[in-house]
């Protein structure tokens, strides 16, 4: 297994921090959709232009919406023919129609 790249003090910093920005942008959009105020529709807009968004796991989005835990986000997946390990930037049209789909329909 190759070992890492071998970075400057200065390029360390910077990569943590850039991870760190990433990180607690995540957190937010994930307790955004938990209080209900951006809905899985909102995020997948936003995802078009906001690269952190588009990065994020799709289970980790679903999981984070109200009503919907670990065993339903899954079964929503598979239900929509999703990859559990898919990143919101990766869904293809059908896919994000079948899955506002069923979301919608769940409630």
């Amino acid at each position: 297994m190759p070992s890492p790249p071998q970075l400057s003090p200065e390029a360390r910093a910077a990569a943590l921090e850039k991870a760190g920005i990433a990180r607690r942008a995540r957190a937010e959009l994930k307790q955004q959709l938990r209080l209900g105020s951006m809905t899985f529709r909102e995020m997948l807009a936003k995802a078009q232009t906001d690269e952190v968004i588009a990065k994020i796991k799709v289970l980790a989005v679903l999981e984070s919406l109200p009503g919907l835990g670990k065993v339903k986000a899954r079964r929503v997946l598979d239900e929509a023919g999703v990859s559990d390990t898919r990143r919101v930037q990766g869904l293809g049209e059908h896919q994000k129609k079948k899955l506002l789909d069923l979301l919608d329909g769940s409630k």
